[in-house]
């Protein structure tokens, strides 16, 4: 089933992860998918997994926490598949832990800057150039996070929550213009985000499982997944949401 025949899509943060995994299924879908990435290395690599096998791809470096490189991007996928159809704004950093009141002002920007100034980019300049064309879907990676709080993560939780609601405002100001925009909300996702966060631990790994009442780390091809939904004409009437995919996180 080719969801996306004839679609054209920008990733943000597909040099790895829950980027990846999208970026490779929206290619096997049948869309064009240009892969956006801060890291040169991990961003070709993905392009290279989806043209063996057989998909197309190209590569934009970008730091998605400056308004050139955004724009920039958005101009790359332009200028070579014609249009821009999906933008899936899913560049994101953890950042340090620390209690609010240690937390530094350095993180607090750096946090910020990357997980919420970088969707606001992605919106300013995909909106823009789906207003030209006539419409358009925009997906963000917001979190849990986003929706109840964690300990020692406030600059994190603030930019998750930040992007929740404006996924909501962008919704509202652009339904009438034929552009959809979601954010979907990925519970603990086995990424390269949670080897940081373990440092290789076993145990610090297991007490993340805990967290989740299926008893299991969720993987990047679950997001990715939800993501398609949300890019496909199957979710043509749905806009504002923040959709978790957390194996039953917020329940508890």
């Amino acid at each position: 089933m080719a969801r996306l025949i004839g679609k054209v899509a920008l990733i943000t943060g597909a040099g790895s992860g829950i980027g990846r995994a999208t970026a490779q299924l929206f290619a096997k879908e049948g869309a064009r998918v240009m892969v956006a990435d801060i890291s040169g290395t991990g961003g070709q690599e993905t392009v290279d997994m989806i043209r063996t096998s057989g998909g197309e791809a190209a590569f934009v470096k970008v730091d998605v926490s400056k308004a050139v490189d955004v724009e920039k991007a958005v101009k790359s996928v332009v200028d070579k598949y014609g249009r821009l159809d999906i933008l899936y704004n899913n560049a994101g950093i953890e950042g340090a832990l620390a209690p609010t009141h240690d937390s530094t002002e350095e993180n607090w920007d750096r946090v910020i800057d990357i997980n919420l100034k970088g969707v606001y980019l992605g919106m300013k300049y995909g909106i823009t150039q789906m207003l030209k064309q006539g419409g358009g879907i925009i997906v963000s990676t917001a979190s849990v996070a986003g929706l109840v709080g964690f300990t020692n993560m406030p600059a994190y939780c603030a930019s998750k929550g930040g992007v929740v609601q404006l996924t909501k405002t962008a919704a509202l100001e652009y339904a009438k213009q034929n552009i959809r925009v979601n954010c979907v909300c990925p519970g603990v996702i086995a990424t390269p985000m949670i080897d940081r966060f373990t440092g290789g631990s076993a145990e610090a790994r297991q007490s993340f499982v805990a967290l989740e009442p299926c008893g299991r780390l969720g993987n990047p091809e679950e997001i990715a997944q939800a993501v398609l939904f949300l890019a496909s004409d199957e979710a043509c009437f749905i806009t504002g949401v923040a959709f978790p995919v957390d194996g039953g996180f917020i329940a508890q």
